[in-house]
């Protein structure tokens, strides 16, 4: 038995390395960061205008375009973890990534799980439909086919509603096979954002989509893990300065084709 021991030991030790190796170094301050030599960041790459896989294989979008001015004023190249509204939190607290940076709207249920940076850009949770569709508030769904990316602020407005008003409440493990859906009609309205109308516009003319009901006016931050003050506070001062020498003025006339206009600090 003696001699089994050691090289039970020897091999407990061996796959513990090998799981560890398997993980990302859990990084809980800027220097441990920079240390490191990049910044893992979470985006959603199925959302229009926010964040999308570009042609080369890369994320694009408004957060991909934030995320690299991190890694810019980090000074380290960012390495990009794609999320889900569903997943972004798990990903974010069991320390796959640094920080999210993927539609992440500030909620006072979401900062009991994760710490928020002040916002840095601003959109509308919103229910989109073809402009036949007559619906003008939640009363009208009664009935209709409506489409939500998974654990999306869509998802969590209108679930505690949707048995009452009988909503046919469909959910999607991201926003562009809910947006899919809809233009192939296999349902009648989809959660998305307050500009992605124009998107659909542009590339399915001829149904005029419009914006039917605006749900929630949203503010977006950087997620961190709770307890990360100094990461947090770079943030927010990266953020500050992002909006005061006009660089993510410039993003979001980019991708949102609108000037940035006043965003709320806390």
């Amino acid at each position: 038995m003696k001699g089994l021991v050691k090289p039970l030991w020897r091999t407990v030790f061996l796959v513990l390395g090998m799981v560890a190796a398997g993980r990302p170094a859990l990084a809980q301050t800027v220097d441990e960061i920079i240390k490191r030599g990049k910044v893992i960041v979470g985006v959603n790459t199925t959302t229009p205008i926010f964040g999308l896989m570009g042609k080369d294989g890369e994320p694009e979008g408004y957060d991909p375009d934030v995320a690299r001015l991190v890694g810019k004023y980090l000074g380290v190249p960012v390495e990009f973890v794609s999320v889900t509204g569903a997943n972004r939190i798990p990903n974010l607290l069991s320390g796959r990534v640094d920080m999210v940076i993927a539609l992440f709207g500030i909620t006072p249920e979401r900062a009991l799980q994760v710490s928020f940076s002040i916002p840095y850009a601003s959109e509308a949770a919103t229910l989109v439909a073809p402009e036949s569709r007559k619906v003008k508030t939640i009363d009208d769904l009664k009935g209709l086919r409506v489409g939500v990316p998974r654990g999306a602020m869509q998802d969590l407005i209108l679930t505690p509603v949707a048995q009452s008003k009988s909503i046919n409440l469909m959910r999607f493990d991201d926003e562009a096979t809910g947006l899919q859906a809809m233009v192939s009609g296999q349902i009648d309205l989809v959660g998305t954002g307050l500009l992605v109308n124009r998107t659909l516009n542009r590339n399915d003319p001829g149904k005029n989509y419009e914006v039917k009901v605006v749900l929630r006016e949203l503010h977006f931050g950087i997620g961190v893990r709770r307890g990360q003050s100094d990461l947090l506070q770079w943030l927010n001062t990266f953020i500050y300065a992002i909006k005061n020498n006009g660089e993510l003025d410039a993003i979001s006339r980019k991708w949102r084709e609108l000037p940035l206009g006043d965003l709320p600090v806390f």
